[in-house]
């Protein structure tokens, strides 16, 4: 301590404390920057620049088929390389796909995009968490990483609801310049990179499943797991059914010619009514059996969708709220179910099948149902959906039952 004093420079542990408090903050502006949401009325994009909805969907599964392929050689990249420079990756393939959203104009350069964008997220996935974990003091790392964590959330959050609402404002004026901001901010976030401390010990890394295992595991596991199988199938098709709703009324708002600010209105009101969601979600979870809940939901959602099939402008939207809601709280909710139904030890396989079998679903219903919206509407469609996913609640119910 004496030595550092009188040299002029901070002790080992000062420079710790300045760097843990460094990392972290850094750490919250990479965050801000990376999910800042400008470009997620993607579909509105690709719309205006002449593609079909079912094209468009297609570019929604090559991102989940190249986020599968992509998964081997980024956890390769991962324990090879440092976590910087794994996040210098990931932001240089945002940037790279960024830019192929403005230059390509057919389906061919957007689907390479997308396919960047996968590679992009994979090699995001998990090593900001890992390194901002490993730049804290170890006495209080794991109380503290859970703080940072929670920030990490909300920063993410409220950087995602900034970015569609500016995305929205620009939908009819150079609705391009969202790509530009885009770049800006990869570059940005390289520069938050630049400025964080490499942790000087790495901790063994989380080993990562090959695609080949998670099928394995899923094949074997849900043949003998009917209960768990019919679980994560409901999962999967229900939020696939958000997830598409949320993608597609995009074009339902591009062809009723909602004004820029309108699009901004609805998408802050609807972020407002998912945080809402997930803030009451632990008191929901407290008053009610997690089986209830979950089926009550599902319930929601199922009359949310067949509600759609009513050609008003003003249900369409009310509903748009509640399926964003349901949406939110999704994932939570399966997942604190999940932990109820499966062994500790088998919790990260399953899991990773859980997420598998929602890639699947989207791959093959994201541009089926882009498809029968053109052919169709977009009531026809999601109130269709409404009443096939009823069926196969009631489905569900009847053999959660018999099991029991």
């Amino acid at each position: 301590m004496a030595q550092g004093f009188f040299c002029g420079r901070p002790a080992a542990g000062e420079n710790l404390k300045m760097n843990t408090k460094r990392n972290t903050i850094l750490a919250y502006a990479y965050s801000f920057a990376a999910w800042f949401g400008i470009t997620n009325l993607w579909v509105i994009y690709l719309g205006q620049q002449g593609l079909p909805l079912i094209q468009i969907g297609l570019c929604e599964s090559i991102f989940h088929v190249a986020s599968f392929c992509f998964e081997v050689p980024s956890g390769m990249l991962a324990d090879r390389f440092s976590y910087k420079t794994v996040l210098y990756f990931s932001r240089i393939m945002a940037i790279i796909s960024s830019l192929l959203m403005l230059i390509g104009h057919s389906f061919i350069w957007f689907a390479i995009s997308f396919i960047v964008s996968a590679w992009s997220y994979n090699l995001q996935s998990g090593t900001l968490e890992a390194l901002a974990y490993e730049s804290l003091p170890q006495a209080s790392r794991d109380a503290r990483y859970a703080k940072v964590v929670s920030m990490i959330s909300i920063v993410t959050e409220v950087g995602s609801t900034a970015g569609v609402i500016i995305a929205g404002a620009l939908v009819h004026w150079h609705f391009e310049i969202t790509y530009y901001i885009s770049i800006v901010l990869g570059i940005v976030a390289l520069g938050t990179i630049a400025f964080m401390q490499e942790p000087s010990v790495h901790g063994p890394r989380e080993q990562r499943q090959t695609l080949a295992m998670i099928v394995r595991a899923a094949v074997h596991e849900l043949r003998h797991q009917p209960v768990l199988r019919n679980l994560m199938l409901l999962d999967a098709v229900i939020s696939t059914a958000g997830t598409a709703f949320y993608y597609y009324f995009q074009d339902v708002m591009t062809k009723a010619d909602f004004a820029g600010w309108m699009i901004s209105t609805l998408m802050l009101v609807s972020s407002l009514g998912s945080i809402a969601a997930m803030r009451a979600l632990p008191w929901l979870q407290a008053k009610t059996s997690q089986l209830q809940l979950l089926l009550g939901i599902t319930v929601a959602m199922t009359f949310a969708l067949i509600v759609i099939a009513v050609p008003s402008m003003v249900a369409m939207i009310v509903m748009y709220l509640i399926i964003q809601a349901i949406t939110a709280v999704m994932y939570p909710l399966f997942n604190a179910y999940y932990n109820e139904l499966i062994p500790s030890k088998q919790r990260a396989t399953l899991l990773s099948v859980a997420s598998m079998l929602f890639s699947v679903v989207m791959i093959v219903l994201f541009p089926v149902c882009g498809w029968l919206v053109d052919r169709f509407s977009f009531n026809v469609t999601f109130g269709g959906f409404g009443l096939v996913l009823l069926l196969a609640t009631i489905g569900w119910a009847v053999r959660q039952k018999r099991a029991a």
